[in-house]
This record gives C-alpha cells, sequence and structure tokens, in this order.
C-alpha cells in the first residue's frame, strides 16, 4: 500500500513538474503543490496507521502470552486490515477522480485562453496593410544620406528633407513603412 501511495505521490511530482516546464499560471502551480502536499501527508498517515498495526499486533502477541486468551482471532485482525485497506483506496481513488477532473478543467480554461490569443494575434494579421514587394527605380538618383530620428516617420523625413514618401521607399526598398528605426540610415532622393 505504502509503494502504491509513493507512486501516486511521483506521478504527482512528474504532472506538476511537466506543467510548471509549460509556463502555467500560479494558481495552477499552488493547487499542485497544495495537492502533492496532501499526498505525502497521506503517505505520512499510512505509515502512522502501518506503525499502529504492528504495535497493536505485539501488544495482542503480549496479551496472548500473558493469559494464553485470544482477544482477536488471526481472521478478525485480516477482515479488519482488508477493511481498512479498501477504505484507503477508495479514498485514494476519489481523490485521484477528483484531481483529474480539477486539473482537467483548468487544462480546458489554458486551452480557451491559448486559442483567444491566437484568434487576436491573427485578427491583428488581417489587419496589417500589405507588404509592398516590387519597387519602381523612378526616382531621382541624386540625395542624401539621413539618420533616423526619434519621433521620425517616412512623411516627417520626407517632409523635412523637401522629398516624396514613394521615392524614399522605392530607393530604399522599404516593405513596411511602418517599421523603420532609429537609427536606420535612409537615402533620400532629392530633385526631379
Amino acid at each position: 500500500m505504502r509503494s502504491n501511495i509513493r507512486r501516486i505521490g511521483v506521478a504527482w511530482a512528474a504532472l506538476a513538474g511537466a506543467l510548471a516546464a509549460q509556463g502555467q499560471p500560479d494558481n495552477m502551480r499552488l493547487e499542485l503543490a497544495n495537492l502533492r502536499q496532501d499526498v505525502m501527508l497521506l503517505t505520512q498517515r499510512v505509515g502512522e496507521l502501518s506503525m499502529t498495526v504492528e504495535q497493536l499486533t505485539r501488544d495482542n502477541q503480549a496479551l496472548q502470552a500473558k493469559t494464553g486468551e485470544t482477544y482477536v482471532t488471526l481472521e478478525q485482525f485480516n477482515r479488519a486490515i482488508g477493511d481498512i485497506n479498501r477504505t484507503m483506496q477508495g479514498a485514494l481513488a476519489d481523490q485521484k477522480r477528483e484531481t483529474l477532473n480539477q486539473v482537467g478543467t483548468q487544462l480546458e480554461r489554458l486551452a480557451r485562453q491559448t486559442q483567444a490569443a491566437i484568434d487576436a494575434v491573427a485578427k491583428n494579421q488581417a489587419t496589417r496593410p500589405a507588404v509592398q514587394t516590387s519597387f519602381s527605380d523612378n526616382f531621382p538618383k541624386e540625395g542624401i544620406n539621413y539618420t533616423v530620428q526619434a519621433g521620425d516617420t517616412l512623411a516627417v523625413i520626407a517632409r523635412k528633407n523637401n522629398a516624396k514618401v514613394q521615392d524614399i521607399i522605392n530607393a530604399n526598398k522599404i516593405s513596411d513603412p511602418g517599421r523603420i528605426q532609429v537609427g536606420q540610415t535612409l537615402f533620400i532622393p532629392q530633385g526631379k
């Protein structure tokens, strides 16, 4: 019986480790830690009960040796031990079922949250403007180099340098105009 409870404890520890590795929410880790503690306490309690049964067996044998009378037959004792084992196994099965239900519910909730996050990312991708993949060579070939400053956009840079936004995009082959970076050097076509 102790080995069964230890196996359950080891299984819970493995499950808790696997869920922690997946970055589970803190409340789920706390619940798993509480369940692990319950299994450890249950294991300890079974050990205490086993020691009590052993002590009762020794006491019974000592009394039998002193008086020669049998207070409990071996069959009655074995029946009582069997009843205790069945009760413990039933309690462990109930606790396991309850724990699995809780874990299942939490996994379903996590799956819904993950799906909602995936849907949000997909929605954001769908609303992004199309990325330009072809560029015209129809822009002035003379110009200056410009280093992007904080707060700059292509429109601001074009205005500062008396240039056209589309000429800057074509000259630098900028596929996403919203993604210029501070410190980036751009060729600014001028003239025409």
